[in-house]
């Protein structure tokens, strides 16, 4: 009996019949014909055109199941790349998703056997990465597109190239505030002096004005500005010497208040030359806070034996003995418990050993007595990273 038409009403009925998925026992990939049942699928297995089939894989099997696996392969991946991306998700979401076609290449097909062996292998091969828990093995995509690498290489360009703006902006601010600082420093320190009149009833005026003028030819009333108000003050100590008493006292005043700003000056001064950017010493105890060393040496404290070079040390860790060569900023100062000596390791009391006090934590620094040198029992305030436990 001939085949039905297309549009006769057997022939609708198979293809309505076909639709959605069939059992994977009665698919044959080798004709890629799915058969709806048993009887269906034996008949396909006696047919002319299976056979022939078969011949020409008993030929070169190896080569069927190449091409199979590399199709299953691509479509696979293309599916976990237009839907998920590159975002980790579960191996069995893809292979439901992509089975659901009944045009797929089955797996019985291809060189793996289970699902779980080609997740291992995309791993292995390098198209994804996986990670197994405990509800399965996960897969993630890698973009190994020209287009995708070249965005993400722009981005990052764009992306330093803002941040090397930011640091030439802090760099220039930076500068500005300097020249500001110093310019400031070379300004004559102001006088201060007090004002004294020859009598009560004698008013003082301060006229801040351009210009400046005198109401009157009497002593009673008198505009004067700032450096007239020193010329008179002047006149007055030659003219009466019955004050005598009272302009001592304010030379010793005025002799106080310059004394005060140039030991603020000088105070201020000997810090800035007495800091350091390097502060390593031997005896100390220090922590090592890189990474790089491994999880053996991180956070571990140990004690500096000798200084290289102002900036590098050789330090003998605490627990295990182990002598490395490490930079000063691959570790910090260590904070001991109230009571205990220190060594102050930058700033005006360099190389001083005191005993720690307390702790103040909002201000982030700590309060020490001198132990030794000229301020043997002074009290200072130092900050964290300026003082260190003694070993």
């Amino acid at each position: 009996m001939g085949k039905a038409d297309f549009l006769s009403p057997k022939a609708i009925a198979n293809r309505i019949k076909s639709k959605g998925l069939q059992k994977l026992r009665w698919y044959c990939q080798m004709c890629q014909k799915q058969c709806r049942d048993e009887n269906g699928f034996k008949c396909h297995c006696m047919s002319e055109s299976h056979q022939r089939q078969l011949l020409l894989a008993s030929e070169d099997p190896n080569k069927f199941m190449d091409y199979f696996s590399d199709e299953f392969k691509s479509e696979f991946l293309e599916l976990l790349r237009r839907r998920f991306g590159t975002k980790r998700v579960h191996n069995n979401i893809i292979y439901n998703e992509y089975i659901s076609d009944r045009e797929h290449v089955h797996m019985n097909s291809t060189q793996w056997e289970t699902l779980t062996d080609f997740t291992k292998w995309l791993g292995r091969e390098g198209f994804c990465k996986v990670d197994e828990t405990p509800k399965g093995w996960y897969i993630q995509y890698i973009d190994r597109d020209p287009e995708t690498i070249r965005h993400q290489e722009e981005q990052a360009r764009r992306k330093k190239q803002e941040l090397d703006d930011e640091e030439r902006s802090a760099k220039f601010i930076e500068e500005q505030v300097r020249r500001g600082r110093d310019s400031k420093e070379t300004e004559e320190t102001p006088v201060f002096t007090e004002l004294i009149r020859e009598s009560e009833e004698e008013k003082i005026a301060f006229n801040l004005g351009a210009s400046s003028s005198t109401a009157g030819s009497s002593k009673s009333s008198s505009v004067l500005g700032a450096s007239a108000l020193k010329a008179s003050t002047s006149s007055t100590k030659r003219k009466d010497p019955s004050s005598g008493s009272d302009s001592s006292r304010a030379e010793k005043k005025k002799k106080s208040a310059l004394e005060e700003i140039k030991e603020m000056e000088e105070k201020r001064r000997m810090k800035q030359s007495v800091r350091t950017d390097y502060w390593l010493r031997p005896d100390i105890v220090v922590k090592v806070v890189t990474k790089r060393l491994g999880e053996k040496y991180h956070k571990k404290k140990a004690v500096v034996m000798e200084v290289k070079d102002r900036y590098g040390a050789v330090v003998k860790m605490v627990d295990s003995g182990d002598k490395l060569k490490l930079d000063q900023n691959h570790v910090e100062t260590v904070i001991p418990a109230p009571g205990k000596r220190v060594v102050i390791l930058n700033g005006p009391h360099r190389d001083t050993e005191a005993v720690l006090e307390g702790i103040d934590e909002k201000n982030f620094s700590a309060s020490l007595t001198l132990d030794s040198g000229q301020q043997k029992g002074k009290r200072v305030d130092i900050a964290y990273e300026d003082f260190s436990k003694l070993a």
